[in-house]
C-alpha cells in the first residue's frame, strides 16, 4: 500500500462560533461536480481528518465528491473551543454544508462523530441524504462499573500522558498496519503534546460519547459498518446490531477489522460505502 498525503496543500477553513474548523474539498471551482450527494467524512474522537487517507481516494475515484473535515481543536481547526460535544459537532458540519453551499450530503462519522451525525440527521432531515456509521458509540450497550471506570481513567490519562493514545493505536489495528502506522500515529501524539491542544482533550473524553436515543428521530437511509474485531466493544456485532435496528439501516460487519476499518482495510469499507452512495443518489 502506497504512503498517502497526511496533510493537503489544499487545506479550507470554515468559521464556526468559537473558532474555524479545517477542511479538503476533492472537489475544485473549474472541474464538474461529481453526480449523487456530497459525503462528509468526520473522524473519530483525538484523531485528524487523516484518519481517510486510504478511503478517500476510492471514494473519489467512484466520481464522488468527498469532504473531510477536522474536529474542533485538532488537526488544523483552530483551538479555544469550550464545547466538544457531538451535538457541537453536529452543527460544525451543517455550517460546512452551509459554506459550501451544498443542499444534502451523506454524513459518514466514525467512533465518537457516530452520534454527530446521528444529531445532524434528526436536527435537520432537509440537509441530510444519508448516513454511515462506522464504528460508532452511539445505542451502545450499557457499560458496567467497570468499563466506566476505565474508560474514565484511560481519557485522564491520555491528556497527562498522550503517549498512551500512540500505544493504543496498535490495539485498534488488531489485525492490518497502513504502511505508514508509526509515522502515523507519532503525529497523532505530538498534535496532542501541544499544549494548546490539552483543553480538547479534556472535552473530548469528559463528554457523553455514546448517547442513547438520538437515533429516534432520524428516518434517512442509513449505514452502519463495524469491525469484527474492535477491542472498544466486548462484541462489535451486536452493538453493530443495535444500532441497525435503531436506524433501520444495512450493517456490514468488516472481517477482522479493528476501531478504524477504512484505514486497517480501506478496500473492504469503500465496498461496503460504494453500494449505499449509489443508492441514496
Amino acid at each position: 500500500m502506497n504512503e498517502p498525503v497526511m496533510h493537503s496543500a489544499s487545506t479550507r477553513y470554515v468559521t464556526v462560533p468559537g473558532g474555524r474548523i479545517a477542511f479538503d474539498d476533492s472537489a475544485t471551482g473549474t472541474a464538474a461536480q461529481p453526480a449523487g450527494h456530497p459525503v462528509v467524512l468526520l473522524p473519530g474522537m483525538l484523531d485528524k481528518r487523516a484518519a481517510y487517507r486510504y478511503l478517500r481516494p476510492l471514494l473519489t475515484a467512484a466520481g464522488h465528491r468527498v469532504i473531510t473535515m477536522d474536529l474542533r481543536g485538532l488537526g488544523e481547526s483552530s483551538t479555544g473551543f469550550t464545547d466538544h460535544s457531538p451535538a457541537a459537532i453536529a452543527e460544525d458540519v451543517l455550517a460546512l454544508l452551509d459554506h459550501l453551499g451544498i443542499d444534502r450530503a451523506v454524513l459518514v462519522g466514525n467512533s465518537y462523530t457516530g452520534a454527530s451525525v446521528v444529531k445532524a440527521a434528526g436536527d435537520r432531515p432537509e440537509r441530510v441524504a444519508g448516513i454511515v456509521l462506522i464504528d460508532a458509540f452511539v445505542e451502545n450497550l450499557p457499560p458496567n462499573a467497570f468499563q466506566k471506570l476505565l474508560v474514565k481513567t484511560l481519557g485522564s490519562a491520555v491528556v497527562h500522558f498522550p503517549a498512551l493514545w500512540g500505544a493504543a493505536q496498535k490495539l485498534y489495528f488488531p489485525t492490518a498496519r497502513p504502511a505508514d502506522f508509526d509515522a502515523y500515529r507519532a503525529a497523532l501524539v505530538a498534535m496532542l503534546r501541544e499544549p494548546a491542544r490539552r483543553a480538547a482533550v479534556r472535552g473530548y473524553v469528559a463528554g457523553d460519547s455514546a448517547p442513547v436515543g438520538w437515533t429516534a428521530a432520524v428516518g434517512c437511509p442509513a449505514l452502519v459498518v463495524m469491525g469484527a474485531k474492535d477491542p472498544d466493544f466486548p462484541k462489535p456485532e451486536r452493538v453493530a446490531d443495535r444500532q441497525a435496528a435503531a436506524l433501520k439501516a444495512r450493517k456490514v460487519m468488516i472481517d477482522g477489522g479493528g476501531h478504524y476499518p477504512m484505514a486497517e482495510f480501506p478496500q473492504a469499507t469503500a465496498d461496503a460505502l460504494l453500494p449505499f452512495l449509489a443508492e441514496v443518489a
